[in-house]
């Protein structure tokens, strides 16, 4: 259904019905399951393995480890250090709490994981190191990695008249997405069929072919829906590595599904960082330098990283910048990408310190941040591609009512709460991919459009749809878009806001390069009447396959981004330090906004998920042990309705001429960058206490 809005989401009924299936509701005849088995150590190795009792539990199949797992071709190759993952079952080495050393495969999955309980895994146990803050000291430039920079001076804050030095930390943060990960697998001899939660179903493809060194045609991969991901559905993890080899071995359907704590240590996460931030300005509030220097973590046995430092080159007009950017390797699981990732984490600490120094002024935020503009890409020296910032300001500043601000802290109490305003902004690059589709208009009036993207909750089929409507004139209820298969022709990743441009952009063109092969069916008429022609020409149908590039005409002459403000009011009880965010304002500039309701909804779900970040999210880990001591949704808190307000979300909405022919960029990542921020400065000017550690909880307040 189209209105003022957009078109609503043309997948909504079938899954608020449950006729989608997930990745763990396909049923095979002859079905079986399989309960992963985890270590209880962080490093060391393993001694022994009693799994006979398991073995004689009712309904048991097998117990698969290392002891019993079959030679896996694919372990044999040269280790992708860009992919976070094990060998699983390849060896009795222990990496980190929580790995993968047994899967039991039982006819029923309750019975499973029963006998999952009965096997005793004996272990060599090993001083591990699971601390970031106690382990800085051994950090260590990536390799591969340039995110050293240097811009004029280094270290030229420090001659500045007015000038500012915090360090900032950030906790691990958990993907605890609604919908857990499960895979289901199914051998046919050397030919296997895989449903799960995949983000990128063709890289997947690609790992499976690498893991058994398999042939394309021999490896098929379904995610046609996914339940929350945001990074985590990327890799082939060690979970889905156990269920591969287990439906191998038993030949017979197998499906794996993991649990809420397991999902801690089995899927990635936001690696925590240490941020320290030098920051000076002239007395009339012009930048004179910027220094950042940032560790994250990533595990012994793979390396990963991200560009925690990337925006605050570019962010502000500064003639002198230096960056730095160090991992620390840690005995736990490797870190993924995670909404924004590398921004998210970056931002808070930059736009605390920009709040921080313009305290240091006596100036406004908001205006100490338009003093320090940035026309062009100071970074690259380059023009932006489009870049509407400024009106986010403007915007948001007024649906906001920003005028209202006091800039004294602990100034304003309302009904017994201080009151706070704050600002945050961010940016995220506008990337895109190659990408390929087909469109097929049949006689019977519809328009089939076919491409091997996936979709983690954001309506990609929907502005897919949308794009195609608004270039072959037939009503939307007459389009499909099929997606989720690795068979539909290639298509990027669902990842770093490049979907909508990468397989937008192939939609597009696809369905125009259609609408001019029907034009010369007919003769070259301007206005064909699809159906008419097929019927005269007796066409069952007429189909296009089109490969459209990942690089935009000139896009190397640009730099290109997507951009938000976040306006946010905080209350803070002065007795119990409690924080409510009462109001929130978010300003975005996404080039044109291909579909409003959908739009929205992207950024809504960015803000709800920095609330948490900002207040109430943190992966725990007792050092003793290695392990989590919060794996649950009881204790790690997400952000519940009771946390959010409403949210009014602005749209800039204009087209950007440079990145794809539709003129959107992408907003998904960029709806999370500088929230926490925001907060964190609402806090301040409600209060006068600065939190550098996230998440802001009552302790940190009193």
């Amino acid at each position: 259904m189209t209105n003022k809005n957009g078109l609503t989401r043309v997948d909504g009924r079938l899954k608020v019905t449950g006729a989608i299936k997930y990745a763990a509701e396909y049923k095979f005849p002859g079905l079986v399951y399989g309960v992963v088995v985890s270590s209880t150590i962080a490093k060391g190795e393993i001694t022994g393995i009693d799994s006979k009792a398991a073995e004689k539990s009712p309904g048991v199949i097998a117990v698969i480890s290392h002891l019993n797992a079959p030679k896996i071709p694919g372990y044999d190759r040269k280790p992708n250090d860009f992919d976070p993952n094990i060998k699983t079952f390849n060896d009795s080495k222990i990496y980190f709490y929580g790995q993968p050393v047994a899967l039991v495969i039982a006819d029923s999955f309750e019975r499973a994981k029963h006998a999952a309980t009965l096997v005793k895994v004996s272990y060599q146990k090993q001083q591990q190191q699971t601390s970031l803050t106690a382990n800085l000291q051994n950090s260590y430039k990536p390799w591969g990695d340039g995110s050293d920079y240097l811009r004029g001076e280094a270290n030229a804050y420090r001659n500045a008249s007015v000038k500012i030095e915090a360090e900032y930390h950030t906790p691990i943060h958990v993907h605890n997405a609604m919908e857990p990960f499960a895979m289901t697998a199914v051998w046919d001899g050397d030919k296997i069929t895989v449903y799960t939660k995949a983000q990128a179903i063709k890289s997947m493809q690609q790992d499976i072919m690498n893991m058994f060194k398999l042939p394309i045609e021999n490896v098929q991969v379904y995610s046609k829906v996914i339940g929350g991901a945001f990074g985590s559905g990327s890799p082939l993890w060690p979970y889905a590595k156990a269920a591969l080899i287990g439906a191998k071995v038993i030949n017979k359907p197998l499906k794996v599904v993991i649990d809420r704590e397991q999902m801690f240590t089995m899927v990635g996460y936001r690696s925590p960082a240490v941020q320290k931030i030098g920051m000076g300005a002239s007395a009339d509030g012009k930048l004179v330098g910027i220094t950042h220097e940032a560790t994250g973590e990533t595990s012994t046995y793979q390396q990963f990283g991200e560009g925690i430092t990337d925006t605050t080159k570019f962010l502000y007009d500064c003639p002198n910048v230096n960056t730095q950017y160090r991992l620390t390797r840690l005995d736990l699981s490797t870190p993924t990408y995670t909404r924004g990732p590398g921004e998210t984490t970056g931002v808070f600490a930059l736009e605390c310190a920009v709040d921080e120094l313009a305290h240091a002024l006596n100036m406004d935020p908001l205006e100490f941040r338009k003093k320090n503009y940035a026309d062009h890409d100071p970074e690259e020296n380059k023009p932006w591609s489009s870049k509407y910032l400024d009106e986010c300001y403007s915007l948001g500043a007024e649906h906001f009512g920003w005028d209202r601000r006091k800039q004294k802290p602990a100034s304003v109490i309302e009904n017994g709460w201080l009151v706070g305003y704050g600002v945050g902004s961010g940016a995220y690059g506008a990337g895109r991919a190659n990408c390929s589709a087909r469109a097929k208009l049949s006689a019977d009036g519809i328009l089939l459009i076919q491409s091997s993207t996936s979709d983690m909750g954001p309506g990609t089929a929907t502005v897919m749809v949308k794009i195609a409507s608004d270039i072959i004139d037939i009503p939307v209820e007459n389009i499909r878009f099929e997606l989720g298969s690795s068979a539909l022709p290639a298509a990027p990743g669902e990842y770093g806001s490049i979907t909508t441009s990468s397989v937008g952009s192939a939609v597009f063109d696809t369905c125009t390069e259609l609408k001019e092969k029907f034009k010369q069916i007919a003769g070259g008429t301007d206005n064909p009447d699809y159906l008419k022609i097929l019927k005269e020409h007796n066409l069952p149908f007429v189909e296009v396959t089109h490969h459209t590039s990942g690089r935009a005409p000139d896009a190397d002459k640009y730099s290109a981004h997507a951009y938000v403000t976040h306006f946010v009011e905080a209350h803070v009880h002065p007795a119990t330090g409690m924080v409510k965010i009462k109001k929130v304002v978010s300003a975005v500039d996404g080039g044109k906004i291909l579909n409003p309701i959908t739009a929205r909804s992207q950024i809504i779900g960015g803000v709800v998920w920095g609330i948490g970040m900002s207040l109430t999210e943190e992966g725990v880990l007792d050092h003793r042990y290695g392990k989590y001591v919060n794996a649950n949704l009881g204790d790690y808190h997400v952000a519940t309705h009771a946390d959010v307000p409403q949210i009014e979300v602005v749209f800039v909405d204009k087209k950007d001429p440079v990145t794809n022919p539709m003129g959107s960029k992408g907003i998904g990542e960029v709806a999370i960058v500088g929230f926490a921020a925001a907060v964190a400065n609402a806090v301040f000017n409600a209060t006068g206490i600065r939190v550098r550690d996230l998440p802001i909880t009552p302790d940190k307040l009193i």
